[in-house]
């Protein structure tokens, strides 16, 4: 009787922070640009540490930001959907460490493990909630609470219990880019913030999570 090769169970998170045979780990210094608009797209990345700055260009040079990433998302997975092109810019905001896994391999993975398929499509929902919320904020908000809610989701508002939580180092030109305004406007509100409380400086911006009233006041 032949017996059966029994196959290795999936760790998921030994997976998403170790290299392979098709996989490898890669590390970014500060503003180091990661992957281009226009590069060829090969491969999909999971941010293991640091944050990623997601940009656009448009065809007159003008630039947008588009998303602020942090540890646990993935991006570049527009290879898998039929992008032979990148359509943004990946740049590190420090120093950054990710997987990079590549094309078949994540198609491979998806398809294969269960466990994998549902972390990566559960990550595809979420991207397309904050997508749709994005543009109702930008259609039916004032500066102010678009402010108030891109440093929330910076922040990671309601994953943790901390009262206060540390945010990214991120620039007020970098924000301004985010909401559609600028500097000038981002610069008042943020010492507006700060001096009813919502946020501080300590080493670091700190977003306290009273700051969603400014959201929920009309």
């Amino acid at each position: 009787m032949v017996k059966r090769k029994l196959k290795t169970p999936f760790e998921l998170q030994t997976y998403l922070e170790t290299a392979g045979v098709k996989r490898r780990i890669v590390n970014f210094r500060k503003n180091q640009i990661i992957f281009t608009q226009g590069d060829e797209s090969r491969s999909v990345l999971y941010l293991q540490s640091g944050s990623v700055k997601i940009t656009v260009n448009s065809s007159a040079g003008k630039e947008a930001v588009i998303a602020l990433l942090q540890p646990g998302d993935f991006f570049g997975e527009g290879s898998i959907a039929g992008q032979p092109l990148r359509v943004s810019t990946a740049t590190a905001m420090g120093p950054t460490s990710a997987l990079e896994i590549e094309k078949r391999e994540m198609i491979r993975v998806i398809h294969d493990e269960s466990e994998f398929s549902d972390r990566f499509v559960a990550h595809m929902l979420k991207r397309n909630v904050r997508v749709e919320e994005d543009l109702v904020d930008q259609l039916f908000n004032s500066s102010e609470k678009r402010l108030a809610r891109a440093l929330l989701l910076i922040a990671r508002y309601g994953k943790e219990k901390k009262q206060e939580k540390i945010v990214v180092r991120v620039s007020q030109e970098t924000l301004a880019e985010m909401i559609g305004t600028t500097r000038g406007r981002v610069s008042f509100f943020m010492n507006k913030f700060r001096k009813m409380g919502f946020i501080k400086y300590n080493g670091g911006l700190q977003v306290n999570d009273s700051l969603l009233r400014v959201i929920l006041h009309d």
